[in-house]
């Protein structure tokens, strides 16, 4: 059936001790480091270390990832969803609250009709989610609890993988021809109309400059210029073949972020700024026609493509390969020039090659099975995360893709901040369901494996289908909601259709 397991991969809790998945592990990758014992705040664990941000200090290593919730309202406000799942993220322990979600700067950079979006007559209403957030944070780890929280907004514009006003209506807006990403949404190879000419590239800026200023008015600490994922802000990365001032080389690829940056800077003085990238790139995936069963998707192969391959951190004469030149150049940059004070590194994009950006055991509708066990997922993100941390050691970094160890998270997860991997371990799909793991484990309490995060993958599945994002499987909240039907007969229609 679509989403069931694939074969031949371990499950992450068939192992019945850490010694037992570190020897697993180290059979992958006998470099990565992972504790026997998980240590409480008490026992001075590194997940408890406090950590300078700017001007600012951050009380511990948790790092709460966006997501986007598919709740807010056709004008782009918060509901009551949306406010539950950021007063999750106050009460979660965490100390650095990365955005809660994607807030579109404005309407056609939407990647669904219900994302939160700016508008200046909505203003109050990131105030609301900032509100949210601190108040559950102080009330559950009391009154002065939020003088070492740190709180951004993660601001974007969608591109190619808009879809402002239909789930099911692509309406891209991209910065150059991808020779296999424009059949993807539709757009024909002889259709310029989706590209968005430098002058309309200037306004936009100018709408993040507003989006900021509005963030920085409702009381934000910082705003996430986002480049990750596939979205406007990465592709711009590999724009090696538009021409003018915001494609070719190096400096003309990284023109928008660098004049976003200075623009917020000079608008928003108040404001810290941060930068999620997608550090690295592969081709898009799509299951293998010739091992798709009858009612279950194929594993991952790499869809044609030709060379040299648009594509930011990869060999472009091999993207199969990670190439982080010009990643670490980037970051670099970010710090030493830009002054940028804080970067959050994931990889590739939800939309085409999942399984390097969240590595999971069960597919969404969309994808496909795994074609590696997800564990080496992770690893390539820790891998490459160290490289840049190594590169750039004064940055601030969050790493990515630490879900997937499930029951073994905290071990890895104060490992590779002691050992200097990372400073912040970030968790995103994880929390949908177990808000309050970091406190727990902070607290000294044993994990909850019952709201552990088995990456099942309908809280990607029901968005497909133009639902809410939640956990559906372990949340009792969406698991009892009449969406919970909706997805599981959604579901059934694909099972069918791969019949």
């Amino acid at each position: 059936m679509a989403g069931s397991v694939a074969s031949g991969y371990r499950r992450i809790n068939s192992f019945r001790s850490a010694a037992e998945f570190r020897q697993y592990l180290h059979r992958l990758d006998p470099s990565v480091p992972c504790d026997l014992e998980v240590l409480s705040a008490g026992d001075r664990s590194p997940l408890a270390w406090p950590c300078r941000v700017g001007h600012r200090t951050v009380g511990n290593r948790f790092c709460i990832q966006p997501m986007e919730g598919w709740d807010g309202t056709p004008d782009g406000r918060p509901t009551e969803k949306t406010l539950r799942r950021w007063a999750h993220f106050g009460q979660s322990g965490a100390k650095l609250i990365w955005g809660g979600e994607a807030v579109a700067v404005r309407h056609d950079g939407r990647a669904n009709p219900n994302q939160l979006c700016y508008r200046p007559e909505h203003a109050d209403d990131l105030a609301l989610l900032l509100e949210t957030v601190v108040r559950a944070h102080r009330a559950r780890f009391g009154s002065d609890a939020d003088r070492d929280l740190l709180v951004g907004l993660q601001l974007t514009h969608s591109g190619r993988f808009s879809r402002p006003n239909r789930h099911d209506r692509p309406e891209p807006k991209i910065i150059y021809h991808h020779p296999v990403l424009d059949r993807r949404v539709g757009i024909r190879p002889d259709d310029d109309s989706p590209v968005l000419s430098d002058a309309e590239i200037s306004a936009l800026i100018e709408d993040f400059v507003r989006a900021a200023e509005a963030a920085q008015k409702a009381g934000f600490h910082f705003v996430d210029i986002k480049h990750c994922h596939g979205y406007l802000g990465h592709e711009f990365l590999s724009a090696y073949d538009r021409p003018g001032p915001y494609g070719g080389d190096f400096e003309g690829r990284t023109r928008f972020l660098r004049q976003t940056i200075q623009a917020v800077r000079a608008a928003c003085p108040k404001l810290l700024i941060g930068v999620r990238i997608s550090i690295f790139d592969f081709p898009p995936f799509m299951p293998d026609p010739t091992r798709t069963a009858s009612g279950k998707l194929g594993p991952g192969i790499p869809e044609p493509f030709s060379v040299p391959y648009p594509g930011f951190g990869c060999n472009r004469f091999n993207p199969l390969e990670i190439d982080l030149s010009e990643p670490i150049r980037l970051v670099r940059l970010l710090h030493e020039q830009l002054r940028v004070e804080l970067v959050n590194l994931t990889a590739g994009s939800p939309y085409y090659n999942p399984h390097i950006q969240r590595p999971a055991m069960y597919p969404p509708c969309d994808g496909y099975q795994p074609p590696e066990d997800p564990l080496l997922g992770c690893i390539r993100q820790l891998q490459a995360a160290r490289q840049i941390k190594q590169a750039v050691p004064g940055m601030p970094m969050v790493g990515s893709a630490y879900t997937y160890f499930q029951d073994f998270f905290p071990h890895v997860a104060q490992a590779v901040v002691r050992e200097s991997w990372i400073d912040f371990v970030g968790l995103g799909r994880m929390v949908l369901a177990y808000w309050d793991l970091p406190a727990d484990l902070l607290q000294g309490r044993p994990i909850d494996k019952n709201r552990l995060c088995r990456t099942l993958s309908d809280c990607t599945t029901a968005p497909r289908h133009g639902l809410p994002s939640g956990c559906y499987p372990l949340d009792p909240y969406y698991k009892n909601s009449p969406e919970a039907a909706q997805l599981q007969q959604a579901k059934a229609a694909l099972r069918k259709k791969l019949s």
